[in-house]
């Protein structure tokens, strides 16, 4: 079993199967993971197999390594296409990010205008007024719904703290359309049990729930890399490509990535 710990606050540039030229932004601790969900699939493995001893970055922290970073890319005469918010947990969880964000704007118009900043989150804190306000100013507000089920999202997801699917769509609906809904899809099963959600079952109530939020795009996906528990096997193409259909049909953008 592999698992990913970034490097923290800056790393990158990677490039990005949806958003392109991307340099990652780390809000959590170099040294391990830190996230309000515990999911079987993520390639950085599970919460308790890496338990950081470094703290956090702070805000100033953030702002000096970014300014450096953007100043040697453009140096190179390579600006990034985005500036991803991602790595090792939910970044949202951080208790100055929505100062981050304006810091990473700021530093975005005045190295790499024509970059996006893009905000790669499970949907947990956007309860929050202040994550809410500073995720409407980033261009790509990438928000999590795997699913509407429950039992799902405690046995895939598997949440840190209370969390109420019904309560997270209808702030999902308070983006007023300015959010990415994205989406995994997979096969397969954990400690015997079947974590399947590419079935009617699922994936009619789920598209339901999108048409509620009526977002500006949605992004479904698959499994990528190693995850941390086996047994976990890659939705199809086929699979894939269907459900990407339906939520076209709905009059939303959709894209596949497999």
């Amino acid at each position: 079993m592999s698992t990913i710990i970034y490097p923290s606050p800056i790393f990158g540039p990677v490039h990005s199967r949806r958003l392109g030229i991307s340099l990652g932004i780390n809000l959590m601790p170099a040294d391990g993971k830190v996230c309000s969900f515990d999911c079987i699939y993520c390639e950085c493995g599970l919460n308790g197999d890496h338990r950081p001893k470094l703290p956090r970055p702070t805000r100033e922290e953030v702002a000096q390594k970014l300014e450096e970073k953007l100043q040697q890319m453009k140096a190179e005469g390579q600006l990034p296409d985005v500036l991803t918010f991602a790595g090792n947990g939910e970044p949202t969880c951080h208790p100055h990010f929505a100062e981050i964000i304006g810091d990473t704007i700021r530093l975005r118009d005045q190295y790499c205008p024509k970059a996006k900043v893009s905000v790669l989150s499970n949907s947990t804190m956007i309860h929050r007024q202040q994550v809410h306000d500073a995720l409407m100013l980033v261009d790509n507000n990438i928000l999590k719904l795997d699913t509407v089920d429950p039992i799902y999202i405690n046995k895939v997801d598997r949440p840190q703290s209370t969390y109420d699917v019904d309560k997270i769509i209808e702030r999902l609906k308070a983006f007023n359309g300015h959010v990415i809904i994205q989406t995994m899809f997979m096969q397969g099963s954990a400690s015997d049990e079947s974590v399947d959600n590419t079935g009617e079952e699922y994936v009619a109530p789920w598209l339901e729930a999108v048409k509620e939020i009526a977002p500006q795009q949605v992004m479904i996906y698959t499994i990528d890399r190693e995850t941390p528990t086996q047994g976990l096997l890659k939705a199809t193409h086929e699979q894939l490509d269907a459900i990407r259909d339906r939520v076209i049909a709905a009059g939303i953008p959709c894209s596949a990535s497999y």
